[in-house]
């Protein structure tokens, strides 16, 4: 069996350290080495929760256009059309057409803010690696990392407590 497929199967928190250390080709005195380490990121990727699928352009375009109010609008354009009113029917239409340009322009510069909020913010952690504590994001956390967590830290990914100070069990 390959590493890979143990990963996958691991009910890590069902077996003893001593075990665990031997499955995962680790220590919690030395931690990873740094090529180990690079080679499961390589293999494992990211540790990060996969996101939405980004919407394109043309997407968020066209999801200006579902609101109730915006429909009702269509509608009553299409109602002028249809009872000869061009010039009522050109009116709604510009409104619906700025009122759809003007979102999407908000919407856009709302999810670029996010996103550029989101490289900003990258929570690290300390990671046991060639035997040093060494503070990395949190996303280049891999199975196998010993990571050392002090008070107020969020646990960065599925672990196992192996050892505690002050802790109740």
């Amino acid at each position: 069996m390959t590493f890979d497929k143990k990963v996958k199967q691991l009910e890590f928190w069902s077996y003893p350290l001593i075990e665990l250390e031997q499955k995962f080709q680790t220590s919690l005195e030395k931690g990873l080495t740094s090529k180990n380490a690079e080679g499961r990121l390589s293999r494992y990727g990211k540790n990060i929760l996969k996101s939405k699928k980004k919407s394109n352009l043309l997407f968020l375009w066209a999801s200006q256009f579902k609101s109730p109010i915006i429909l009702i609008f269509i509608f009553t354009s299409l109602l002028s059309l249809f009872l000869g009113e061009l010039e009522d029917a050109t009116l709604i239409i510009t409104i619906i057409i700025i009122s759809g340009i003007l979102g999407f322009w908000q919407e856009r510069g709302a999810i670029n803010a996010v996103d550029k909020l989101l490289e900003f913010v990258q929570s690290r952690i300390l990671v046991l690696r060639d035997g040093i504590n060494v503070l990395i994001p949190s996303v280049d956390i891999v199975p196998g990392d010993i990571i050392t967590l002090i008070a107020g830290d969020s646990i960065p990914a599925d672990s196992i407590i192996a050892e505690s100070n002050d802790l109740c069990k």
